[in-house]
């Protein structure tokens, strides 16, 4: 459940802490007071939309962060687990700048709004105060019938057959269209693919040989350059070592000392003369063992030219041919495979059809009985609700054209009054009567729901009187077992709430801020009295606000 939430620099907001707790918390305060900040604040934790608007006057940015005890929620630790995040604590924070540009985090690491958005699904469920009307379009009737009877990932699944399903008839019609232009190009692949098959150009082979090609093009040459390099060496005519050999006898042939002061100079020329020598022994059996091969130089040659002739057909260099091999082979395969094969693809568009038609059929009977659980426990709210004549009904019918969310039309009817046949809602309830439609419903959605935290933002508007005070103790019910927020105009349901959070909008100079607070019981008082009486609070009214609170609190449900 949510434990804290942090707000700094946020629309009307400098610095707010606030520890929130299990069971129902009431969140009241004048109109315009900032009530809507609070769950702006937790919706842009949730990875709702931001602009540059969100940051407070003057400021350079807002700083929001919420904290979720999920101890409890299982999905919430699997998804924080597959990314390897840490899993004892769940803090989403959202940073907006002043230039409307925005960060988040997830357990301090970076994370996008789309992860702070998948995340929160596991988290919290935000019922808004326009919710009934969304209860006017079938898609919402549909997708809630679906959440009380657990089919969403059923319907996840039916959603991804019924692409693969669409993604397949499209291929199969785009190969029937345009077969003849097909095969044309495949038989043109096939005549590529096997000539560059016979050319059989390995990785590297293009380099090897135009290398090969210099050495053998270049033997003569070499060979006489060799000799002539081997006779410079050694031979008897001034041939370097016999040079050497002339110089070391005559120089060791000096008398005693001057020869003495010359020994390091005779030592460097002994090493050279066999250097030398060396040198002319490897040059001359260079000479004697190296061969002309005018028959491999036109082998390569020959070889070169039709690398060289195949890569101008195709209009590419040489050491890309290779490259261009594999290509053209990837391009046939898939045009030979099963994907571009019509009767291999025929068969695929009639399995993901079959496939679908089962998911659809499945998820149709899972709705079909699940619709009258789901009506008869909205009736049973309506009811509370002071709409007990009213007949409540959900209507499971089939779709004339397959869709993604399967073969099933769900709409949601009411009859106000005996004896009339159960029409649409939007045919029927007045403003009135649609909130407290919308009220029943969501309250039996929150019931059957996974997630502890629920929110509810004015749902209670249009509702008065007794009606009232049965709303609060529908949402205090199901705060027990977890945690309910609502915002709220009526002190019937604050009355009803374990803790109530009063927010108020104060000037301060040139400025103005908005506090948070949560009440004592005599604050609670105060507060339930100005909702009930306005500005002036009157013994009169505090002795009825007290006494609405005493019943409140100690009523047993």
């Amino acid at each position: 459940m949510l434990v804290q939430l942090a707000i700094r620099d946020y629309a009307i907001v400098d610095s707010l802490d606030l520890e929130l707790h299990g069971g129902m918390t009431a969140i009241t305060g004048e109109t315009g007071a900032g009530k809507s900040i609070l769950l702006g604040a937790l919706g842009l934790c949730l990875g709702e939309r931001a602009d540059a608007g969100s940051v407070r006057h003057g400021r350079e940015r807002a700083d929001l962060s919420a904290r979720f005890d999920i101890a409890a929620l299982p999905e919430a630790r699997a998804w924080l687990e597959q990314r390897e995040l840490p899993v004892d604590d769940c803090l989403l924070r959202r940073v907006i700048t002043a230039a409307g540009r925005s960060k988040a985090w997830i357990n301090g690491q970076p994370a996008t709004i789309a992860d702070l958005k998948a995340l929160g699904e596991h988290l919290i469920e935000i019922h808004g105060q326009h919710a009934h009307q969304a209860l006017l379009r079938e898609d919402t009737h549909l997708r809630l019938l679906d959440d009380y009877a657990g089919q969403r990932e059923a319907v996840a699944a039916l959603g991804e057959t019924h692409r693969r399903w669409q993604q397949a008839r499209r291929n199969l019609k785009r190969l029937s269209e345009d077969g003849d232009e097909l095969a044309a190009r495949r038989q043109l692949l096939r005549y590529q693919v096997e000539e560059l098959d016979q050319l059989a150009l390995a990785e590297g082979e293009l380099d090897a040989l135009e290398e090969e090609q210099t050495r053998l093009a270049h033997a003569e040459e070499t060979l006489r350059e060799a000799q002539f390099a081997a006779d410079c060496c050694d031979h008897d005519d001034g041939g370097a070592q016999s040079l050497l050999a002339q110089a070391i006898s005559r120089l060791g042939a000096l008398p005693g000392s001057n020869r003495g002061s010359l020994a390091e100079t005779l030592g460097m020329l002994e090493e050279a003369r066999i250097q030398v020598e060396e040198a002319g022994r490897e040059l001359q059996r260079f000479v004697d063992t190296t061969e002309l091969d005018p028959a491999r130089l036109a082998e390569v040659e020959e070889r070169l030219g039709a690398v060289h002739r195949i890569a101008r057909k195709h209009h590419v260099l040489p050491d890309e041919l290779v490259a261009l091999h594999q290509r053209l082979q990837h391009e046939l395969a898939e045009l030979d495979g099963g994907e571009n094969d019509l009767e291999a693809l025929s068969q695929e568009v009639e399995q993901l059809r079959d496939a679908w038609r089962q998911q659809a059929k499945a998820i149709s009977a899972a709705r079909q009985t699940a619709a009258t659980r789901f009506a008869d426990e909205v009736q049973a709210q309506l009811g509370f609700l002071a709409m007990g004549k009213a007949s409540f009904a959900v209507q499971v019918e089939p779709r004339e054209t397959a869709a993604a969310d399967g073969m099933d039309t769900v709409r949601f009817l009411i009859s106000a009054n005996p004896g009339q046949p159960p029409r649409p809602l939007t045919k029927v309830a007045s403003g009135g009567e649609l909130s407290r439609i919308s009220l029943a419903i969501q309250v039996v959605a929150a019931s059957h729901s996974t997630i502890p935290s629920l929110v509810f933002d004015e749902v209670d508007v249009g509702i008065s009187g007794a009606t009232a005070e049965i709303v609060g103790q529908l949402l205090k019910r199901l705060g027990a077992n977890g945690q309910v927020m609502t915002v709220t105009h009526l002190p019937q349901v604050a009355a009803q709430a374990h803790q109530h959070l009063h927010i108020e909008k104060q000037a301060e100079a040139d400025t103005t801020l908005t506090q948070m607070m949560l009440l004592d019981g005599a604050g609670r008082v105060r507060e339930l009295a100005r909702m009930l009486g306005g500005v002036k609070l009157s013994e009169r009214t505090l002795a009825h606000a007290r006494e609405m609170l005493d019943a409140s609190q100690h009523a047993h449900h």
